[in-house]
């Protein structure tokens, strides 16, 4: 059994649908729920959740930012040329313009965060699976 297997079921946030629509982005299966849709409001707000081994692929937010705050279970956040950032409930994170990076959960977790997204990303590679498994 995985680690915070609660959040399948909806933490902070309802867990939402699976994202099929950056599902081409990820390895693993994640889930999308949008968190506002006012249209005076000019960012993205959605609860993302990621089962264990899920991640996201190298990216780059171009005329904007990222802001991730977790709301549940064990993730990584990496930028590249750093090394990766273990993370739990609680933890924020801020992800600049044009800096390339990827977010997941850890192997044997799940993981969740709302992301609060301005601009939009460039998708790269993939995460490789021996670069993960060595975290």
């Amino acid at each position: 059994m995985a680690k915070h297997e609660e959040l399948k079921d909806g933490g902070l946030f309802p867990v939402g649908d699976k994202n099929e629509a950056f599902a081409q982005y990820f390895v693993g299966e994640s889930y999308l729920k949008g968190l506002v849709f006012d249209p005076k409001v000019s960012v993205g707000v959605g609860n993302v959740t990621f089962e264990p081994g899920c991640r996201n692929n190298w990216h780059v937010h171009r005329d904007g930012y990222q802001v991730l705050l977790v709301t549940g279970g064990e993730g990584w956040y990496q930028e590249e040329g750093k090394e990766a950032q273990f993370l739990k409930a609680g933890d924020v994170v801020v992800t600049h313009d044009g800096i390339k990076h990827w977010h997941g959960a850890t192997k044997d977790s799940w993981f969740s965060h709302v992301a609060i997204t301005a601009g939009k990303p460039e998708w790269l590679e993939p995460v490789s699976d021996e670069w993960y498994e060595e975290l």
